[in-house]
């Protein structure tokens, strides 16, 4: 026969095990959610709008300049999600610290999200009027696909 400690002890590990499987759950689809739009955008200003020697160059460097900042906000998000599978396995439920860890990881995604736009537009500001035209609209097609 188990004793009633024992079974308290098993309840708490099982709920602890479902909280932290939760927190990882949540954490995955917060990170997997990256913006897409840059795929495109880079495959597009690389293959179809026929950039001269000098707006390459210009564009490489944007890309090495945000691809340092994208990674350290991207870090930034995987410790906010550590951080809420730790209030989740904490609380076993959606309290305070649960709450105010999920504000302070939507924190970071808006400062991805503003990161993003600002080298799409940095991007942009190096494209000639009819370049910009067709980047325009696949940054439109690229914000929009989802809501089709």
């Amino acid at each position: 026969m188990v004793s009633v400690g024992a079974r308290r002890i098993w309840l708490l590990a099982l709920v602890a095990f479902l909280a932290a499987i939760a927190g990882v759950l949540v954490g995955r689809s917060i990170s997997d959610q990256r913006p897409q739009e840059p795929h495109a955008l880079h495959e597009l200003l690389h293959e179809e709008l026929g950039l001269d020697d000098r707006q390459l160059a210009q564009i490489e460097e944007l890309e090495r300049e945000f691809a340092i900042k994208k990674r350290a906000l991207e870090f930034e998000l995987r410790a906010d999600n550590a951080r809420l599978a730790a209030a989740i396995q904490a609380e076993h439920g959606y309290g305070p610290r649960v709450t105010a860890e999920i504000d302070r990881s939507h924190q970071a995604m808006g400062e991805l999200q503003k990161e993003t736009m600002s080298h799409i537009f940095a991007m942009r500001a190096i494209l000639r009027p009819d370049q910009a035209q067709k980047f325009d609209r696949a940054v439109v097609k690229a914000l929009t696909a989802d809501a089709k």
